[in-house]
């Protein structure tokens, strides 16, 4: 018997949902304007050793990176690999994970990277963003043009974000989309003023000026010039990411309006390098940066105010997707347990206490450890190129599932690997200018990953099941013994197992051993996380009685796993059916529960016993997992059971063989 717990609804197109993608999906990429140009100018040496060349030759890398990578590959080719409507890596990890083991490796990695390298977005874009403060004569009069007042504000924007996100941010959310419309506008307008004071930097769109440009004398930083070309891009994983909030179809329609603004924006700052590039007095400004000169004197503190509000989209949008990724990977078991709370009912809003602690101490860390965007620039994407190889290695095996020639989708992977590769290999050198902060804590959360999924299959491979049919008589025996005290009227076990009629052997010790257990209906619960984002599903087993219920709960990977709530509308349909009986309460004052009992959830809390023999490894990984699960947030959080009665008892966790362990009786002395 399978029912649906609820009724899924389609996104449909709207000018509130084309605001809703602006504010949501580009907040990244769409701040790439304030840091690229400069990032380039400062890797070549600074203004002095700009050329035309150079001008014509890096605008012409960024328009076929964000042609390449971004249009093509993600727009045109990732968004249409979408798991019912959600995106990013996971969610196509649980589209094709059962056609190989393996792919689980390019999934925890990729994710991993994700994470650790967004760490460095809101940190790059704040800094970035409140130092063309010093481009504006009162400032600067003011607090002069030391970067410590700069750090100061950055500083104080990034703890006030942080902070707010335990209140949830569903209304000023709906100022993102607006915002971001005017902010694009913006970019765009003032590229187009100086584009049409130089209709030449069109040349810079064919790739042969990139192409040259990369072999040329004029190219100081060599191949790693690809570094800083790649940070036009990086926002292109957040976009896909973002694919089942505001779906497909808004992504088709706001991306040309987007990319023509970001376009117009870099061609703009060319057209107006071609014309200062050998100007003493900006050849002379420390930090240079080029989307701030371009802007009249008189609107500058306009432009600065805009670029930090979009800086803190950029970073809101960052926040929410790592909670979302977190979430997600905790669904697919490849996390622990953490907190989570929903502080609105928004879809897709929810809040990881300890996730969003972490990032805000790194962020801070990022900030007071680099002290300046330039800095931060020379270590920011490296990650992230890492996360988009990861996620042409998984397109492959969707094209591969979907049936696309092996010749087709294998052209696919050996084309977007290899550019990806390249910028990899580009990217490389940013580990010792700071990218080893990226890569250490995309280690430590791949360490966590790969334990928690390890121990996962440890335990899948030991834990002992028994089938609930072998014990129907015992539990019909214990539930009419008078002489035993009745323990709950519904007594309600979480079971790992999910093949039907099985449950946990702990199950059946804590009934029968650990202290009998008498109760009217025995349920085993068991949480079975599908490959759709949100399934509300459930099944039923009675074992041909009226007090034996197995239910097993077909939950996605992104719907809270609130279980109490769910268990009660599966009593209340069995009562409907009549396949369990009504169980009338004498004493309610609430009509709604007149005909439900009293419940009781009994967790069994496993300790590794000493008596457990596996290897060295083995052990290492379970000790680690088991370390971890204590400071994880408990089963009765995680699982909705905050308000119902619940008892929790440890038993032995034995995976493998006993320990054979004998004692010699000898004789006492005397």
């Amino acid at each position: 018997m399978e029912n649906k717990l609820t009724i899924k609804q389609k996104k449909r197109l709207s000018i509130s949902g084309l605001l809703v993608t602006l504010g949501v999906v580009y907040g990244d990429i769409g701040t790439s304007p304030l840091y690229v140009m400069k990032a380039l100018i400062e890797g070549n040496g600074g203004l002095a050793s700009v050329s035309d060349e150079f001008i014509y030759g890096a605008l012409s890398l960024v328009f076929w990176t964000l042609t390449l990578l971004t249009t093509i590959k993600y727009v045109m080719i990732a968004l249409r690999a979408d798991n019912h409507g959600e995106g990013g890596i996971f969610s196509l990890y649980a589209l094709i994970r059962k056609k190989a083991i393996w792919l689980i490796i390019p999934a925890i990695i990729g994710g991993a990277a994700l994470l650790a390298d967004g760490i460095l977005t809101p940190a790059v874009t704040v800094t970035t963003a409140i130092e063309g403060l010093r481009t504006i004569p009162v400032y600067v009069a003011i607090f002069g043009t030391g970067q410590q007042t700069v750090i100061m504000i950055t500083l104080i924007i990034i703890t006030f974000l942080f902070l707010i996100q335990r209140f949830g941010t569903e209304l000023i959310g709906k100022l993102f989309g607006p915002l971001m419309f005017l902010w694009f506008f913006m970019i765009g307008t003032i590229g187009l003023v100086n584009v049409l004071g130089n209709l030449d930097i069109f040349r810079s769109l064919s790739p042969a000026y990139g192409v040259k440009f990369l072999f040329s004398e004029n190219n100081k930083a060599g191949f790693l010039i690809l570094g800083s070309v790649f940070l036009a891009t990086t926002g292109a994983e957040a976009l896909y990411s973002d694919l089942g909030h505001v779906g497909r179809k808004n992504i088709y329609l706001t991306w040309p309006y987007v990319k023509i603004c970001l376009l117009l924006s870099y061609l703009g700052q060319g057209a107006w390098l071609l014309k200062v590039k050998d100007n003493e007095k900006f050849q002379a400004i420390e930090g240079f940066n080029p989307f701030f000169e371009i802007m009249p004197d008189w609107f500058k503190m306009i432009g600065v105010a805009a670029a930090t509000l979009a800086a803190i989209i950029a970073s809101q949008a960052l926040i929410s997707g790592s909670y979302t990724l977190v979430s997600e990977a905790i669904k697919l078991k490849l996390l622990p347990r953490l907190k989570t709370i929903y502080p609105s009912s928004s879809k897709g809003q929810l809040y990881i206490p300890v996730v969003n602690t972490i990032l805000w101490l790194s962020c801070l860390g990022v900030v007071l450890y680099f002290r300046n965007s330039e800095h931060m620039e020379s270590a920011y994407g490296l990650a992230i190129t890492i996360t988009m190889l990861m996620t042409t290695i998984l397109l492959f095996n969707y094209l591969l599932a979907k049936n696309i020639p092996k010749l087709l989708a294998g052209m696919v992977i050996i084309f977007f690997g290899v550019l990806e590769l390249i910028f990899f290999i580009s990217s490389v050198s940013k580990f010792f200018h700071g990218g080893f902060v990226t890569i250490i804590i995309a280690a430590v959360i791949l360490m966590v990953m790969v334990v928690w999924h390890k121990a996962n299959k440890i335990e899948k491979n030991f834990v002992k099941e028994v089938r609930i049919e072998d014990y129907k008589e015992h539990l019909r025996n214990i539930k009419d013994e008078k002489s035993i005290p009745l323990y709950a009227t519904n007594l309600v076990y979480l079971t790992s197992k999910e093949t039907s009629g099985m449950i946990d052997n702990e199950v059946i010790y804590s009934i029968f051993d650990k202290q009998p257990k008498r109760a009217d209906v025995y349920w085993f619960v068991n949480v079975l996380v599908t490959d759709q984002p949100r399934t509300m599903e459930y099944t039923v087993e009675t074992f041909d009685t009226n007090f034996i219920v197995k239910v097993q709960l077909l939950l996605g990977f992104r719907v809270p796993q609130q279980v109490s709530t769910y268990l009660r509308q599966v009593v209340i349909d069995l009562m409907m059916d009549g396949t369990i009986e009504k169980q009338p309460q004498r004493w309610s004052t609430n009509k709604f529960n007149q005909n439900i009992g009293d419940f009781c959830f009994v967790l069994v809390r496993e300790e590794l016993s000493v008596e457990t023999e596996l290897s060295n490894k083995s052990r290492f990984i379970m000790s680690i997992k088991l370390a971890i699960k204590k400071v994880s947030v408990s089963p009765i959080k995680w699982f909705g059971l905050e308000y119902t009665d619940v008892k929790i008892e440890h038993v032995p966790l034995l995976l493998g063989n006993r320990k054979k362990t004998k004692l010699k009786r000898v004789n006492v002395k005397k």
